[in-house]
């Protein structure tokens, strides 16, 4: 088997699945232990992916000679990217129905949320530039493209990963961008996770009152299909590739450095299938056991591919000062954006975690919400706040590489 020019054995590929199944079941069990109910949940799966990546996927592919470290690399990208598409696919077809009304709605304290979330998230990042350079007489250029690296892990930004490597002007600075992104990524992740499950225990809030709130602010779209329609395919399998492989052409497309990635391409388009649910007398709405399961199986494979590649990363290149930063960069725009949100804007408080997610860009988090909260309903203020702050977070992360060279 043939994967970008080079060969993946059988032998490769047997050790992935392994890997895959064996991470998953370990993950699952831990995200299951709950202290004074806040659990890591789904993030359990990362938290394992880490520690695999760290101390045994390397040792274990030398001592079975499964390939080469760049194919096994590959492999693992293929992992994330498919849960990634599985995952966000999902998520914009169960907020497709309601979208619209939500985001016709809240429109402008989404579009000021994912602003504010990434600006704090940038000042921050600077200020640490400024620091480091001051106390530990980093150079200005090497230390904006460790910090800045460090912002995308904080804010698990993909985009703003790739667009700051793009911006930097050699590859060992493309390296430090990569090795601060994998410091900051493990507390972006656990820290959002964590923040959704203890907000609410904080404010006592009750779940049923707060969903009802909720439902007031996004009230469920009626359905468009009326039973006439012809299916696909029973589980809706048919609908649900097509999107993904629409949602992946359309992210692909650049302007300049900046893409909608295949994240924006298919949470974008299942947004507008989801909305419509029906092509003329075909329907485009997969079933909803479909997509809750896909939603999961994504999220999974999404952590596995991405924690077990930033493990090595994570241990080979750790510092104390390099991890405080990044637990800075996190939780300084995700208090701030969510005191904003329940002081100025008024959200409730779903609305405003949901919002919180989509600002951080946090897909594990959003994850974690929809169980904490009980309802699919939370995904749609991820959905609207999250552009938002994709497009914010590569300017930024842009702007800071050129002034700090």
């Amino acid at each position: 088997m043939v994967l970008f020019g080079g060969i993946l054995s059988i032998k490769t590929i047997s050790f992935l699945v392994f890997c895959v199944f064996v991470i998953a079941g370990l993950g699952y069990l831990l995200g299951r232990i709950t202290i004074k109910g806040v659990s890591l949940g789904t993030a359990g799966v990362f938290i394992v992916a880490l520690l695999f990546g760290a101390f045994l996927y390397n040792p274990l592919a030398e001592q079975l000679k499964v390939g080469s470290a760049t194919y096994v690399s590959n492999a693992l990208k293929i992992v994330e990217n498919l849960g990634l598409i599985l995952f966000v696919t999902s998520v914009g077809f169960i907020a497709g129905p309601s979208f619209f009304g939500d985001l016709k709605k809240n429109f402008k304290s989404y579009i000021l949320l994912g602003v504010i979330i990434i600006l704090i998230g940038g000042l921050s990042c600077a200020g640490c530039i400024v620091f480091d350079n001051k106390i530990f007489g980093r150079d200005y250029e090497e230390a904006g493209a460790m910090l800045v690296g460090l912002l995308s892990g904080s804010l698990t930004s993909t985009p703003a990963f790739s667009a700051a490597k793009a911006t930097v002007t050699s590859d060992e600075l493309e390296a430090i961008v990569a090795v601060g992104h994998g410091i900051a990524y493990l507390f972006g992740v656990v820290g959002v996770v964590l923040f959704v499950q203890l907000v609410p225990k904080f404010a006592k809030a009750n779940m049923e009152e707060e969903r009802a709130k909720l439902s007031e602010s996004a009230p469920e779209a009626p359905c468009k299909l009326t039973g006439s329609e012809l299916d696909l395919d029973p589980l809706g399998f048919c609908a649900f590739s097509l999107v993904a492989v629409l949602g992946v052409f359309f992210g692909s497309f650049k302007f300049g450095n900046f893409s909608l990635t295949t994240t924006g391409g298919c949470l974008i388009l299942s947004l507008i299938f989801g909305h419509f649910q029906k092509l003329g007398k075909v329907s485009i709405m997969p079933q909803e056991a479909t997509l809750k399961t896909f939603r999961e199986l994504g999220l999974m494979l999404f952590l596995i591919g991405a924690g077990v590649a930033g493990g090595a990363s994570f241990v080979k290149y750790f510092e104390w000062v390099y991890f405080i930063y990044g637990i800075i960069m996190t939780l300084l725009p995700m208090i701030i954006g969510f005191l904003f949100a329940k002081f100025v804007l008024k959200l409730n408080l779903l609305n405003n975690l949901g919002s919180i997610c989509g600002g951080m860009t946090s897909t594990p988090a959003l994850g974690t919400l929809i169980n904490t909260a009980g309802t699919e309903k939370v995904a749609g203020a991820y959905a609207s706040t999250y552009p938002i702050a994709l497009v914010a977070v590569v300017l930024v992360s842009q702007f800071l590489i050129i002034i700090f060279r």
